[in-house]
């Protein structure tokens, strides 16, 4: 089906705006046609759905609310909704609208048809990426990360399962529901996925945005290796090399990207993402 450029437009502004016509739309089920299944989350079934009067790809995400209310997780899924609704950057995952009926809430995001990452990473010759990939995308990763920062959000759960790839083979930074709106930037909760949990949140330490930096770190490395550099048989193992900065450095990864993940794998003073957008060794590969 070939769609018309301005009535995808008019569908984009209805969306992004909640309204038609000049008055607030409610949507509504009837309004997509459910596709193919994307995938299951916490909570839920995400499918592809096209918008039935434009023809329009969007990913619905549909979540039980009896789930959410049993796990006690009301607030956690608002406060993921009312983040990721106003964030809009070219490497983040659009959250258009949300409407809702007696048993379900259902988000209406940007469909990303590349997938996830993760998957792109476990195809990938020898399970790793290339470096001239690994730069572009951690540029990609840290830019929309810097953009969340300056909004005073925190992500607290960046990973390659986070993270989906567009069509044209951009990233989109997606699942923000460990995120924060935090003003002051500091917190004490400790949350995210075991390998890329840093040294104070193990510690139960007051951390800030800099947690996010080292998840971009751990990434990297995941990038470059094909798994997290902290990486054990058991948790304990896993907390005592975090805790030890315990990183190993094949043979094959490159010294700029050593130089680059020695400055975001630290305790103190990890390098800035706009550090990290300059630093030589992702600039190298920009334009390439």
């Amino acid at each position: 089906m070939e769609v018309d450029p301005n009535e995808v437009a008019e569908l984009e502004s209805k969306i992004i705006n909640h309204e038609a016509y000049g008055k607030p739309y409610k949507w509504s089920p009837r309004d997509f046609e459910l596709g193919t299944s994307l995938g299951r989350g916490m909570f839920g079934h995400v499918h592809v759905a096209r918008e039935k009067k434009t023809g329009y790809l969007v990913a619905i995400k549909a979540l039980f609310k009896s789930q959410i209310v049993k796990s006690k997780c009301e607030h956690q899924v608002m406060r993921e909704i009312e983040i990721q609704s106003h964030l809009k950057h070219p490497n983040i995952l659009r959250l258009f609208t949300w409407f809702h009926d007696e048993k379900r809430i259902y988000l209406v995001l940007e469909y990303a048809a590349g997938e996830e990452l993760y998957k792109h990473l476990a195809s990938a010759p020898m399970g790793r990426f290339p470096e001239s990939r690994a730069a572009r995308y951690i540029y990609q990763i840290a830019d929309a990360v810097d953009y969340c920062h300056q909004r005073h959000v925190m992500h607290r759960d960046i990973k390659p399962e986070n993270i989906l790839v567009a069509l044209n083979g951009d990233l989109k930074l997606a699942d923000f529901g460990w995120s924060v709106h935090a003003p002051s930037e500091r917190r004490k909760t400790m949350c995210g996925t075991l390998d890329y949990l840093p040294p104070e949140m193990i510690k139960k330490e007051m951390y800030n945005i800099s947690v996010d930096h080292w998840c971009i770190g751990v990434l990297l490395y995941e990038f470059l290796v094909g798994k997290p550099p902290f990486e054990s048989e058991d948790q304990e193992k896993t907390f005592a090399r975090i805790l030890s900065l315990d990183v190993i450095y094949p043979s094959y990864v490159p010294s700029g990207a050593k130089d680059l993940l020695s400055k975001l794998l630290k305790k103190n003073d990890r390098l800035s993402l706009d550090g990290v957008k300059s630093h030589y060794w992702v600039q190298q590969f920009q334009n390439v």
